[in-house]
C-alpha cells in the first residue's frame, strides 16, 4: 500500500518497499489468533509498462523484472538465478552463513529457503498449481479468467480452513495511457463469494 501511495511506477514502488524493509525490517503476526505465525513477504508489482517480482528474507531481498509470459508468487521464494536487483549484501550474507560457496551460480530461492527449485513447478503445492493454471491460459488471460483462478479451491489458490484466503485483487493495466486502469477487489475473505 505504501508503494502504491508513494510511487508512480512499478520500479519506484519496489524502491519504496526495499527502503522501508531496510529501515524497519518486517515481522508481525500473520493471524488474528494467539498462535504466532510469521513469514517473509513476496510482492507482484506492476504498472502499464513493466512488472517486478520482489521476494524477501528478513532484510535481504531479490527482485526479478518480468520480461514476458506469466509469473506467480505463493508463500515460498520463487526467484532463482534470474535476479535483476538485489540487496547489496545478499550474496555476502549467504556466504558468511555457509549457505552458498561463492563458486556455483547463485540461486536465491535455493539459498534462502529449503525449497528444491528444480521441483517448484512440478510439485503439488499452491505455487505449482497457480503456475499450471496461469500457463493453461497463457496468451489469453482476461480479468474473468484471473477471477476464476483466484476462486479455485481444488488447487489451493482459494484456501479454506485454518488458513483462509483473506482477499484477492485483479487489475487491468492497459499499456495505452488514454485507457483507464481497472481494479477489482473482493469484499469478503472467500473470493468465490
Amino acid at each position: 500500500r505504501l508503494g502504491l501511495e508513494r510511487a508512480d511506477t512499478a520500479e519506484k514502488a519496489l524502491n519504496v518497499i526495499v527502503d522501508l524493509l531496510e529501515k524497519y525490517g518486517q515481522g508481525g503476526n500473520c493471524m488474528e489468533s494467539n498462535m504466532a505465525f510469521t513469514y517473509h513477504n513476496s510482492f507482484l508489482i506492476a504498472d502499464r509498462k513493466e512488472a517486478w517480482v520482489l521476494e524477501t528474507s528478513g532484510k535481504y531481498w531479490a527482485a526479478e523484472k518480468v520480461e514476458g509470459g506469466v509469473r506467480n508468487i505463493s508463500n515460498q521464494l520463487s526467484i532463482t538465478t534470474k535476479i535483476d536487483r538485489e540487496h547489496p549484501e545478499l550474496k555476502e550474507y549467504a556466504k558468511t552463513n555457509g549457505w552458498w560457496d561463492g563458486e556455483k551460480e547463485f540461486d536465491f530461492a535455493a539459498t534462502y529457503s529449503y525449497v528444491n527449485t528444480a521441483r517448484m513447478t512440478t510439485s503439488g503445492g499452491r505455487y505449482c498449481e497457480g503456475y499450471k493454471l496461469l500457463n493453461k491460459h497463457k496468451g489469453s488471460i482476461t480479468s474473468e479468467i484471473m477471477m476464476e483462478i483466484l476462486r479455485d479451491k481444488e488447487s489451493g489458490i482459494n484456501m479454506e480452513g485454518g488458513f483462509m484466503t483473506t482477499g484477492s485483487m485483479v487489475s487491468v493495466l492497459p499499456q495505452q495511457p488514454n485507457l483507464p486502469c481497472i481494479h477489482f477487489f473482493t469484499g469478503t475473505p472467500d473470493p468465490a463469494r
